[in-house]
């Protein structure tokens, strides 16, 4: 079982990759099979020396563009309101890298925190969560260049604190994207969805259609509090799609105990992505199609 929040997971070239906040570093686990994932040993792919930036190294996210993986992330130099964007390139195809730092994202003085990119066309944008934990969205000229002003999503919650992790996943045109609300510590840390339809500019905030209630919650039945801070990533074989989060087995207000986990969605009938409820530590759930040992199951549903 990974011990991090913040979970990113994608499957490449016969391996899942994943990566969680570490704080001191970034780190990926690869393992051929899912199942394989909580006992994969870390891969440290960088070190930051500059301590304006070597800290908090939170949420990260990385996406293969043209050949060259850019992984996105949070760092700080250690204070309150520290919290800034940045992004390394890899040299080359390799997601465990080598990488090279390609430089900060956003607004040098402003607080940032969970950056993600969206790919509309040959459009990039930058999401993330910004001054008062309220999400953000810029456009960016190349993938590692913010090419404009921010513009400010009103996104509802069920929570007046936080709107942060925002996660993309794209069907039939059709944009999702998935942020999570309320403060992390708190057993109700929930996700909540916008969708932008095709062609619509995501950059015009009313294109934003909200959804009018959390999409994923806690299953106190279940011993699951918390889930949220997610990510999106598709069976080996493309047929299915599944969900990575962090969630706690305590109602408790605490930061402490949040650890990733994995389960298959399904799609209603209107296009919406199903994510039904978040399944306990103690069930077993069938290994995505096409993993190699798909034959048999996750012990438990823990990456």
């Amino acid at each position: 079982m990974n011990s991090g929040p913040d979970p990113f997971l994608t499957y490449y070239a016969g391996n899942y990759y994943l990566s969680t906040s570490q704080n001191d570093s970034l780190r990926i686990w690869q393992a051929s099979s899912l199942a394989d994932l909580a006992a994969a040993q870390p891969n440290t792919v960088w070190v930051e020396q500059d301590p304006a930036r070597n800290q908090d190294m939170w949420a990260p996210s990385f996406h293969l563009i043209d050949e060259q993986w850019y992984f996105y992330y949070t760092a700080s130099d250690g204070s309150k309101d520290g919290n800034r964007l940045y992004v390394l390139r890899s040299v080359d195809s390799d997601p465990l890298g080598p990488y090279t730092f390609a430089g900060q994202l956003g607004a040098p003085d402003a607080w940032a925190i969970d950056p993600e990119l969206l790919r509309l066309a040959d459009q990039y944008y930058l999401l993330w969560s910004g001054p008062n934990n309220l999400l953000h969205i810029a456009p960016m000229s190349d993938p590692v260049t913010v090419s404009g002003r921010a513009v400010f999503l009103p996104s509802a919650g069920g929570c007046t604190e936080v709107r942060e992790a925002p996660a993309i996943i794209q069907r039939d045109g059709t944009t999702y994207l998935v942020y999570s609300t309320c403060d992390t510590g708190k057993p109700d840390y929930q996700l909540w969805m916008h969708s932008l339809p095709p062609g619509a500019d995501p950059l015009v905030p009313a294109n934003w259609y909200q959804h009018p209630a959390a999409v994923f919650t806690r299953n106190d039945p279940a011993d699951v509090f918390g889930p949220g801070s997610n990510g999106f990533f598709q069976s080996p074989d493309g047929s299915e799609d599944w969900l990575v989060y962090h969630a706690k087995d305590t109602s408790v207000y605490t930061y402490g105990g949040r650890t990733t986990r994995a389960q298959k969605f399904t799609w209603n009938a209107d296009g919406t992505p199903a994510f039904g409820q978040p399944l306990s530590l103690d069930t077993d759930i069938a290994l995505p199609s096409g993993d190699p040992q798909a034959l048999g199951a996750i012990d438990s549903d823990r990456v």
